[in-house]
């Protein structure tokens, strides 16, 4: 932004945005250009984030595959690499493959970056303090110290995790679909399905950060057993296994490749995965009308597979969500994809380690007094610091 968009945003003075702006460009944060003008006069000076003035190295753990980033303040992605595994892997697998992989993103990053640390989003139940992992059913993994592996693996102190769908809400939140959104939830698909929802300006993660295991809440009560031990939950009737087994798609090959196998015979018309595609709609709408009911978001997001899948999906989902919400929350609520696609729970995991930065650049004295955290807004800020 300009400085006088700055200070109509924040209410503040141009001297006192030029000072704060001075602040942040000499902790190597921001910088300033001359940004275009298509009218007379001199182009103003535009501020900006600096990515090598803080990257994070970026995870995402799934069932079969991890993804690691470097990503620079201001969401700008260096460096993505994504590598397919077959489970079952254990928490040390999972550590030596981000060493290897994640150390020499790291060594290629412009000789000026300041690392911020890991940020590492997880289909799981994770504590948020230290990253201890109580339990990701579909990773098969119960009490993991994932963090603290990480952290002495990598020789870095700052390594900060979450749930896959709440970072995804982040991160949609920050730079995404929800700009603008109060309240909002973001529906992550995978083998899994798993939520995160953003209540006026802040996320909502429950007493522990545990909430939004809306995968295991009980949809069907004669449907399949779950992973995690009870009978018809969400997930069983719209993840990846549901999807595999409604389409007929068994092979090992293609299920290596379900979605794009998928999405190829949609196009082709095959009549059979349309049919697979509406029932696979029709429950997703049916959990998506209970959430609404319960949390009247003023947005609700589809990520993960669910969105690559989306314009085969919306029909039947989002007339299922109808039926099943009231009409006041449903008249008030939007449905729409992710517009940070595959890249959401990355962007997110790089979001929450940035929340310390945005809230506390110096890293000293009170973080609601320095020139970043007035600069960034009072919903940012909020995100940041419950994050």
């Amino acid at each position: 932004m300009s400085r006088s968009d700055l200070a109509t945003q924040t209410g503040l003075n141009r001297s006192t945005i030029r000072d704060l702006i001075g602040e942040l460009a000499d902790l190597g944060l921001v910088t300033e250009d001359r940004g275009t003008n298509s009218g007379r006069g001199r182009p103003s000076l535009v501020a900006r984030p600096r990515p090598e003035g803080a990257v994070v190295l970026a995870v995402e753990l799934e069932v079969d595959s991890m993804t690691v980033a470097t990503i620079g303040l201001g969401g700008r992605i260096f460096e993505r690499v994504r590598i397919v595994q077959a489970p079952p892997r254990t928490p040390e697998d999972v550590v030596s493959d981000l060493e290897r992989l994640g150390t020499p993103m790291i060594e290629a990053l412009p000789v000026d970056h300041n690392l911020a640390g890991v940020g590492v989003a997880v289909a799981g139940v994770v504590r948020r303090q230290d990253g201890f992992v109580h339990v990701a059913p579909n990773l098969g993994w119960v009490n993991v110290p994932l963090g603290g592996l990480i952290s002495e693996a990598m020789k870095i102190d700052r390594v900060m995790m979450a749930n896959e769908a709440d970072l995804g809400a982040l991160a949609e939140y920050r730079r995404g679909a929800a700009i603008g959104s109060r309240h909002l939830i973001y529906l992550a698909g995978e083998v899994g399905v798993g939520i995160g929802v953003i209540n006026d300006g802040k996320p909502m993660l429950g007493t522990a950060g545990y909430a939004g295991e809306a995968g295991h809440t009980r949809i069907n009560p004669s449907g399949r057993l779950c992973r995690c031990g009870a009978t018809g939950c969400w997930e069983t009737e719209v993840g990846e296994e549901a999807l595999a087994r409604l389409a007929g798609i068994s092979d090992p090959e293609m299920r290596a490749d379900l979605i794009g196998e998928v999405t190829r015979r949609a196009h082709r018309g095959d009549a059979d995965i349309f049919t697979a595609l509406k029932e696979i709609g029709s429950w997703l709408g049916v959990g998506i009308g209970n959430l609404i009911n319960t949390f009247n978001p003023d947005l609700v997001i589809i990520g993960g597979f669910f969105n690559e899948l989306y314009p085969f999906l919306q029909e039947p989902m989002k007339g299922a969500a109808n039926d099943v919400s009231l009409s006041a929350p449903w008249e008030s609520c939007t449905i729409r994809p992710s517009k940070l696609g595959i890249d959401a729970h990355l962007i997110g995991a790089a979001e929450l380690v940035f929340a310390e930065l945005i809230a506390n650049p110096s890293g000293s004295g009170d973080s609601t007094e320095t020139g970043a955290a007035v600069l960034a807004g009072n919903s940012v800020i909020a995100v940041s610091a419950s994050a």
